[in-house]
């Protein structure tokens, strides 16, 4: 069976094959209903917009692709701008994934095509790398699952964080839960701390909720109050949002918890800040705690106590996944966790 073309979807949809391609290049410029007709007939068909002569068939544009959420945060971005030697410490998360791809795949003798925006909806990310590459990674709940589904038909897909929505892709996840367990134990069997807020993100964020989760099953193995919902949430996991989560912590009123936990490394470093400007000192007044393990994490002072994800090995294995794909189609699936790693520093009284 020959794989479906923008002719069949223009004919399914009944729009025009100039109006296909606008979907895919430019979908602002396109109706929403008559966008969505030409999606759905191009799931339905199983077509993926190709973006160069060779196309999908061939399988040869020597490229693999990237997609993941733009996790730009603002206050990391100025600081690499006002000191050309901050580069490294402004990595984000999504910086060391890249980092670990680039890596692997020039090992392989591949280039790597980055997609990090939203804008234009998932379909446009979609249709700016699947046609491009021989096959690509793509960070939990950046791309819609159906679309998944049938851009797998094509091309090898590995899934980086969440849990494994496609039973037939290779998955990659780090031991969040696990990670966060450990560390919630150490403030509280180490350091004796009792009262701990755990300040989360937006609860579709799976990686998110496995770290809340183990933060939970410490708190019920030490028999303390095991919290329904994290203390706090916000909108972005940034430094500017964890500086106001600091904030309003303090401002509660009642007892200010012994600890506040973050589940991740930027809105930590954004607390430190916060309370440092509020003269709360840093861990005698307030432990503070992160997730990741990024650089910033052990240069910031007081020193981030935080749990190391392998970031850049996670880049780094799902280019090997999907060239293991690309060489044996058949092979059998598989969903790999790597492990975790605490880092006991001066934010909570170590080090």
């Amino acid at each position: 069976m020959s794989a479906p073309t923008v002719y069949d979807v223009a004919e399914r949809s009944g729009v025009s094959i100039a109006t296909v391609s606008r979907v895919y290049r430019n979908p602002d410029s396109v109706r929403a209903q008559t966008r969505e007709r030409v999606l759905e007939a191009a799931r339905e068909l199983g077509y993926v917009p190709s973006g160069n002569a060779r196309g999908l068939a061939s399988r040869t544009t020597g490229v693999l692709g990237l997609c993941f959420p733009d996790y730009a945060d603002p206050d990391a971005e100025a600081d690499a701008e006002n000191d050309s030697g901050a580069d490294d410490a402004a990595m984000l998360y999504s910086d060391q994934i890249i980092r670990g791809m680039e890596r692997a795949a020039r090992r392989h003798g591949y280039a790597l095509l980055i997609a990090a925006s939203l804008q234009g909806g998932p379909e446009s990310l979609v249709a700016k790398v699947a046609g491009r590459v021989d096959g690509f990674a793509v960070l939990a709940q950046t791309v819609p699952t159906e679309d998944l589904e049938v851009i797998s038909r094509r091309l090898p897909v590995v899934m980086l964080a969440g849990p494994r929505e496609i039973d037939h892709l290779d998955h990659l996840v780090v031991a969040n839960a696990a990670g966060e367990r450990e560390l919630t134990r150490h403030l509280i069997e180490d350091h004796g701390l009792r009262r701990l807020a755990f300040v989360g993100g937006e609860p579709d964020s799976p990686d998110e909720e496995a770290r809340f989760r183990g933060f939970r099953e410490a708190c019920g193995d030490a028999g303390l109050p095991v919290p329904d919902a994290p203390d706090l949430r916000t909108g972005m996991m940034t430094r500017a949002e964890g500086a106001r989560a600091a904030e309003t912590l303090l401002d509660r009123g009642g007892e200010r918890p012994d600890a506040m936990v973050f589940a991740n490394d930027q809105m930590a470093v954004g607390a430190l800040r916060a309370l440092e400007r509020r003269e709360v000192r840093v861990p005698e007044d307030m432990a503070v705690t992160g997730f990741d393990g990024i650089p910033l994490s052990r240069i910031v002072r007081p020193s981030l106590t935080t749990v190391r994800q392998p970031i850049r090995q996670l880049g780094e294995q799902a280019v090997e996944l999907l060239v293991q794909r690309l060489a044996d189609p058949s092979r059998e699936p598989v969903s790999l966790e790597l492990p975790v790693s605490l880092a006991r520093r001066a934010s909570c009284g170590c080090g």
